[in-house]
């Protein structure tokens, strides 16, 4: 299959010839800067990121060694309507996940008014019955949650999927604009853009404010698996930004219901736990018995109200492929309003119907299972061989349950350095949401990642992807900061003097 027809977001239209007015100065820094220079300087960030260990792993693989995802020195820009149109649409889609676990686990009144399938909640393996009837410290689920995007048009962006579990990706977001400021500090007196370096303080902020209540110093901790998992950088990095301990399970104890830390001084209370634990190996008393990398007695602590965990237990049945299927139905019935933004059309092949439209069209869709990531457990039809598609239809015959579809879309273009030089490729977008006591905020960049092989639409770094900033202009006011949609939040323009 060759390149798809796609909205550049720097000429605009497919087939357009004029630039995009407001992004001529990315265009022309691009013509004026030699390509050499900006070999250089991708180079420098990718030396400089192997030298901080921010590395990942192919788990799977037989050559699993640690590797760098590439990262593209090109930036991507959001103009500031854009941003305030996603931002609203963001708002909106996390508040309703939030309400959608704290109904799922309670009163399940979405299921008693017929808006979802009970089946599909009890019968799925990421709903929790352990957790059900327990509620987080002031009633928030979703704390930190990555929104993945995509865009085919000026004004068309789509939710790809949610993600509310453990989203990862900001170390990068971060660090790609360290890279930056330092590489590229000529950008930064073009275009206004939105800092995004105080996201660990926002996120300290956002724990401490969903201590348990009665708690006026909270302690915080960051919980890892351990060095040996593919994230392990990105935990280290955020529980030294935030300035507060990096744990392991084996520095926990839960002693009456209530969570300690074991250091050199003694045991310290531990208050706010932000987990990088998936449900499954977070307490061997309640989840998986074999796990090693879990605390015994966590659950009993969070149930009687001593401890806050983010993201809550129980989580993935809110980012679960066929759940979001329903998310525009979720969206209007805790909302009360139309979504702002929208899901790219899904056929559950749990459904008789829509099983066999797929099989039907299996060249022409992008078949995913339905707690699959990562790029993994997927069909891209259209740049699939016959013989992968034969052994998906075989896999869908036998358990059409654990699969949805979904058109191939045209994912939009930015300008790339690649072997040939600067060209388009395809990218999507993971924004990242903080909720707390006090609301939803925003933070206004994200992780921009593009699929660096020609006519790829897979972005993820475990397939060949790779990364770039993301730049959000602001319209600053008279004193430097900018409002976000009437939020409490501010945010500070970054740029360089």
């Amino acid at each position: 299959m060759g390149t798809i027809a796609a909205f550049d977001e720097i000429m605009g239209a497919s087939g357009a010839t004029a630039l995009r007015p407001e992004l001529s100065a990315l265009h022309r820094w691009l013509d004026t800067t030699p390509d050499t220079e900006l070999r250089r300087r991708q180079q420098a960030a990718e030396a400089t990121f192997r030298q901080l260990g921010i590395t990942f792993a192919v788990y799977g693989e037989s050559d699993a060694a640690e590797r760098i995802i590439p990262f593209d020195i090109v930036p991507r820009v959001f103009l500031p309507d854009e941003w305030a149109r996603l931002s609203e649409g963001l708002v909106q889609r996390v508040e309703a996940i939030n309400a959608f676990l704290d109904d799922i686990y309670g009163e399940r009144k979405i299921l008693r008014d017929g808006i979802l399938p009970p089946d599909l909640i009890f019968g799925n393996p990421q709903f929790r019955p352990e957790i059900a009837g327990m509620r987080p410290p002031h009633g928030v689920w979703a704390h930190i949650c990555g929104i993945d995007l995509v865009r085919t048009g000026p004004d068309d962006f789509f939710v790809l999927e949610d993600n509310a579990r453990t989203p990862s990706g900001v170390s990068y977001m971060l660090e790609n604009r360290e890279a930056m400021l330092r590489l590229c500090p000529e950008l930064f007196r073009q275009f206004r853009v939105a800092a995004v370096d105080s996201y660990p303080d926002r996120l300290l902020a956002t724990m401490k404010s969903v201590a348990p209540h009665g708690v006026a110093e909270p302690t915080c901790v960051v919980l890892t698996p351990g060095h040996y998992n593919s994230a392990y950088y990105e935990h280290s990095f955020l529980a030294d930004s935030m300035g507060i301990e990096l744990v392991e399970a084996a520095d926990l104890i839960v002693d009456d219901d209530i969570v300690w830390m074991r250091t050199i001084a003694g045991r310290v209370k531990v208050d706010v736990i932000y987990r990088r634990v998936d449900d499954d190996f977070l307490d061997p008393l309640v989840f998986r018995a074999d796990s090693m990398l879990g605390v015994p007695g966590l659950i009993a602590a969070y149930a009687a109200g001593n401890v806050a965990i983010l993201n809550a237990p129980g989580n993935g049945i809110a980012d679960d492929k066929a759940i979001y299927s329903y998310m525009p139905d979720i969206v209007r019935y805790y909302s009360g309003g139309e979504p702002k933004l929208k899901n790219v059309e899904t056929w559950r092949c749990r459904e008789p119907e829509a099983l066999s439209y797929v099989l039907d069209n299996l060249g022409e869709l992008v078949v995913k299972l339905v707690d699959g990531s990562g790029g993994y457990g997927m069909l891209v039809g259209p740049t699939a061989t016959k013989a992968q598609i034969e052994r998906f239809r075989a896999a869908l015959i036998a358990e059409p349950h654990r699969y949805i579809a979904q058109p191939t879309l045209a994912l939009s273009t930015v300008p790339t350095l690649v072997e040939s030089g600067v060209a388009p490729r395809h990218v999507d977008f993971r924004p990242f949401v903080l909720t707390g006591s006090a609301g939803v905020e925003v933070t206004p960049g994200g992780l921009t990642r593009v699929a660096l092989r020609e006519g790829s639409l897979v972005v993820n770094s475990s397939q060949g992807g790779g990364t770039k900033d993301s730049f959000v202009l602001m319209h600053p006011e008279p004193d430097g900061w900018v409002q976000v949609q009437g939020q409490n939040s501010q945010i500070q323009t970054q740029g360089v003097r």
